[in-house]
């Protein structure tokens, strides 16, 4: 990548550095639903993930509340043929349990590239939308001593890709946006978000399917073991 020499690498957590195991897949999502007398169809549950994600896109203020990612859930149940008074109390649980780590794994190639970051003295950074606690997060994935500072949008009060939750992060590393470089898998809220802000970004798009339309001059990786070679 061009422009100043990298000091920080800034990532996503979600989808980016870990993935939801079967509690937040199909039939996780029916378990959820059925002890609140729910039924959902689970083969429903990635066309309903796309026909949700319309409501995370256009929270235009792009204040953080719980209530974003309630109805976001709340449609993904209703979309899965999900009705009846206890839709809000389902997807406030599974709101809820989303911060719980035990139910993530970590990709096989993060622990490997903060590890090459850390060798060459590039600080690293999270930025994350999530609820979670990221020192938690750090914690259970034996994350310690490779994460320089984290900063989630429910302790900070915006989500990605409000420019001010992208300048407090690049303040806790004390780096200038033209050193740094965001890492992560939404192309609006991670890549977009941090342009906006003078920092350079890369997309991480895991699926060999999907074949993303990216501007000019953004990278696109299938894996963080292609991200030391770009910075």
């Amino acid at each position: 990548m061009s422009g100043a020499p990298v000091k920080a690498v800034f990532f996503d957590v979600d989808f980016t550095l870990i993935y939801p195991g079967p509690t937040f897949q199909g039939e996780g999502y029916a378990q959820f639903c059925a002890r609140h007398q729910i039924d959902v169809d689970p083969l429903r549950f990635a066309g309903a993930v796309l026909a949700a994600s319309a409501i995370l896109n256009d929270a235009q203020d792009h204040i953080y509340t719980a209530d974003i990612f309630v109805r976001y859930t709340r449609r993904i149940i209703e979309e899965m043929g999900g009705a009846g008074e206890r839709l809000d109390a389902a997807a406030r649980e599974i709101y809820e349990e989303w911060a719980a780590c035990q139910h993530f794994f970590l990709y096989d190639d993060v622990t490997p590239a903060l590890r090459e970051l850390a060798v060459r003295q590039i600080k690293v950074g999270l930025i994350s939308n999530s609820h979670r606690s990221l020192v938690s997060f750090q914690q259970h994935f034996e994350l310690h001593g490779l994460i320089a500072a984290a900063l989630s949008s429910s302790e900070h009060g915006f989500l990605k890709p409000h420019p001010s939750i992208f300048e407090s992060a690049l303040k806790l590393l004390g780096v200038s946006p033209a050193e740094s470089v965001m890492v992560g898998d939404s192309l609006p809220h991670d890549v977009e978000g941090a342009r906006r802000v003078g920092m350079r970004g890369i997309l991480v798009q895991r699926s060999p399917q999907a074949k993303p339309v990216v501007p000019p001059g953004v990278p696109v990786i299938r894996d963080l073991s292609e991200l030391p070679a770009l910075l």
